[in-house]
């Protein structure tokens, strides 16, 4: 394992009123061992269109310094709310992670999937919510101040990017380029599948509460005319726990978003639904669902051909 840098933790707020808001100040106990496996490098990103300051961890493949791959270039899966996909001890609320490193690794040594690099973006702790919405959410969302999450795919293409390409040898463009996150990190993802199509062409989106602006994330697509590789939306049947009005209407919104995709003439090889009965809000259940993922989402990818490599 390699960690270039700590910083300070904060939660996942799961966009449901019964879950707790992240605090800034959570502090890792003393007894918590690091769960990362493999090369994970940290770097701080300060970020001039939200004015603030966030770590941003980089998973490259086992294999990025030897001397056979100085050339190489690999596709990039970016994933939101990055304190909780690489190590339990960052994850304040439930001390569990998506276990993205091992599940990579994994794939990747399997052949399953291509090498890759993963980059975690953290979240912005109790603004969190702030910057993911593009739309207020009716059910708990940040009180008194209008969401930003309409610019949040801006901070990705213009703060986010520049600083992975000029850092790692990266493959550029959306045919190379992954976006994902869970609950309001999957809205964050659906909202800039929509609103900035040549960000990435793959999309993972989970357990997203479709129901901000009032189901406004669902009309914008409807029509969906977004031209995209590959998307993945799942959804649980236990999002909510004992709360079977919020796990009904999140299924209901779900079937509508399938019904427009599948309207714009998008079928099972370019967009997955999967309604997981046993699924939760959780990261355990987040964990789960991963590896069939990515495999589905990156079964299509092929390397470019020689020449075609380029970093923006």
């Amino acid at each position: 394992m390699r960690l270039l840098a700590s910083t300070s933790l904060v939660a996942l707020s799961l966009g449901l009123t019964l879950l707790p808001a992240p605090s800034l100040h959570a502090q890792t106990p003393a007894s918590c061992r690091s769960t990362v496996t493999g090369d994970l490098r940290l770097h701080t990103l300060t970020s001039t269109l939200f004015g603030n300051t966030r770590t941003i961890r980089v998973l490259v493949p086992d294999d990025y310094g030897a001397p056979a791959n100085a050339q190489r270039r690999y596709p990039v899966l970016y994933l939101l709310d990055g304190q909780n996909l690489f190590d339990a001890c960052l994850s304040d609320v439930s001390h569990r992670e998506w276990q993205v490193d091992e599940t990579v690794r994994r794939l990747t040594a399997a052949g399953r999937i291509p090498a890759m690099i993963v980059v975690g973006i953290d979240h912005a702790g109790v603004d969190r919510g702030h910057e993911f919405l593009p739309y207020a959410d009716p059910f708990g969302g940040p009180p008194g101040r209008e969401p930003v999450g309409k610019q949040f795919p801006r901070f990705i293409g213009t703060e986010v990017m520049p600083l992975i390409n000029s850092t790692y040898r990266t493959l550029t463009g959306p045919e190379n380029t992954g976006l994902g996150g869970a609950s309001y990190g999957g809205v964050a993802t659906l909202h800039a599948l929509v609103a900035a199509p040549g960000l990435a062409g793959y999309s993972l989106i989970e357990s997203t509460p479709l129901w901000v602006g009032a189901g406004q994330i669902v009309r914008d697509t409807d029509p969906l005319s977004t031209m995209f590789r590959r998307v993945w939306v799942a959804i649980g049947e236990q999002e909510a726990g004992g709360r079977g009005d919020f796990n009904d209407l999140m299924l209901r919104l779900h079937r509508r978003l399938e019904t427009n995709f599948r309207a714009a003439g998008y079928d099972s090889t370019r967009m997955k639904m999967v309604v997981d009965p046993n699924g939760r809000h959780t990261e355990d259940t987040w964990a789960a669902r991963l590896p069939t993922a990515l495999e589905y989402l990156f079964a299509d990818w092929k390397p470019p051909t020689a020449g075609a490599q380029s970093r923006r």
